[in-house]
């Protein structure tokens, strides 16, 4: 996340700057609040570009400096989005590069009326596995449960 905050930063100085990790992965989120680095042993988490044990001790000030809030999401709520953008948007993209926009599809953060913008990303996927995660979704929930076609704006 540092990357993206210092080019959004530079960019649009302006730009609130969320970062979005997985639950079950928090330690950039414990470690913004803490304002110390933490870690998480082995997370276990879908999202695999998630699955380090902590921010960089190089990364970790950058992200304090550029980065306004963080939040985490559920792995329910990453595969319902994974999903989405594969079935519906036609991008492969791998787990960790739907976090941003599963934040902002679950409701976890919102802005009415602001522009967004959303860095989805990673096309670095094991299909295999991503297959088996979908035919486990999708077996556990009707059709009438999954995403609609467009998220509902309040």
């Amino acid at each position: 996340i540092s990357g993206c905050a210092i080019a959004t930063n530079h960019l649009a100085p302006n730009c609130q700057i969320i970062g979005v990790e997985p639950k079950r992965a928090d330690d950039a989120t414990r470690s913004f609040y803490s304002k110390t680095l933490q870690k998480v042993e082995n997370p276990n988490t879908i999202a695999d570009g998630a699955r380090t044990a902590s921010l960089g001790t190089l990364t970790f000030p950058l992200v304090l400096e550029y980065v306004d809030e963080m939040v985490t999401v559920s792995e329910a709520a990453i595969l319902r989005t994974l999903f989405f953008v594969w079935e519906r948007l036609k991008l492969v993209v791998e787990p960790t590069g739907v976090l941003a926009a599963t934040a902002l599809l679950e409701g976890i953060v919102s802005f009415p009326n602001a522009k967004i913008g959303v860095i989805v990303s990673g096309g670095n996927v094991d299909l295999k596995e991503v297959g088996k995660l979908f035919t486990k979704a999708t077996s556990r929930e009707k059709a009438s449960q999954r995403r609609p076609l467009a998220p509902e704006m309040s």
